[in-house]
């Protein structure tokens, strides 16, 4: 599975402060979907990682019956649709994603990718911050990315799995 959009909010992290990098950290939101959040350390900031959606790889027919939908595009393309397609409840809090490649993180070889910064969606305050991040031209997000000719969009090219995530000291992509 690719992780193509996410979300940086530091803030969240503050309830998080003995737990190691690459933690799960998993919230009901409005009483109606859970979120999956990555913990991120040791860089110049710690914070959590909004996971919004990702691309089916595998698993796509149990994917299917979990979220009553058929088109694949559709299984994960947000964090409450990611949740109820990958079955990920509170049970899952703390788990360590970069301790099994089948429950996070796996290594990619040299995948270069183009990563785009956006507006946040689905929030009314702090919208504007450019803290949604995805994979440009992706079809598994929700709402594609904006582009307008007095705002240009921020882009990052960069090479995935080089090395895995340096889960102990913080993670690295």
């Amino acid at each position: 599975m690719r992780l193509l959009t996410l979300s940086v909010d530091p803030a969240r992290a503050s309830s998080l402060g003995g737990t190691w990098p690459g933690a799960a950290y998993i919230y009901f939101n409005y009483g109606v979907h859970w979120m999956l959040n990555v913990l991120v350390k040791g860089g110049p900031r710690d914070g959590l990682i909004l996971i919004r959606a990702l691309e089916p790889r595998t698993g796509i027919a149990l994917m299917r019956k979990r979220r009553g939908v058929e088109e694949v595009r559709r299984l994960c393309s947000g964090p409450g649709k990611l949740t109820q397609a990958l079955e990920i409840t509170k049970r899952v809090h703390e788990m360590d994603l970069c301790a099994d490649p089948k429950h996070g993180f796996h290594h990619r070889p040299n995948e270069e990718v183009e990563v785009v910064a956006d507006r946040r969606i689905g929030i009314s305050r702090a919208k504007d911050f450019p803290w949604r991040f995805t994979l440009r031209d992706s079809p598994f997000v929700s709402v594609p990315v904006r582009t307008s000719p007095e705002k240009k969009e921020r882009r990052f090219t960069t090479v995935i799995g080089r090395q895995p995530p340096k889960c102990k000291t913080g993670l690295t992509g």
